[in-house]
């Protein structure tokens, strides 16, 4: 016999769902913004907005500590690899 433990910090299941749906919603979103966006350091910001909502998305579904790595390394580490690499080559952009 499965029995569900309630505490004062459970949430609802219903908007738990809710919760999870707009999360995704907004991960679709944010990867369609940066798949669209031409400009590179534009695209290297919308990424990093990209790395919170994963972040988020990981939270949502109960994986603090996936979240916790998503966010160090899709949030901050990442998009300033990208920018140091973009200023280092020059390229500028017409």
């Amino acid at each position: 016999m499965i029995v569900a433990v309630s505490t004062p910090f459970t949430v609802p299941i219903g908007f738990m769902d809710a919760l999870q749906v707009t999360v995704l919603i907004l991960i679709a979103a944010g990867a369609t913004a940066v798949v669209l966006t031409r400009r590179h350091v534009h695209q290297v910001l919308a990424l990093s907005v990209y790395g919170v909502l994963l972040a988020v998305l990981f939270l949502v579904f109960q994986a603090p500590d996936v979240a916790l790595s998503a966010l160090t390394v899709g949030a901050v580490a990442l998009p300033i690899i990208l920018l140091l690499t973009l200023a280092k080559t020059g390229k500028r952009e017409e």
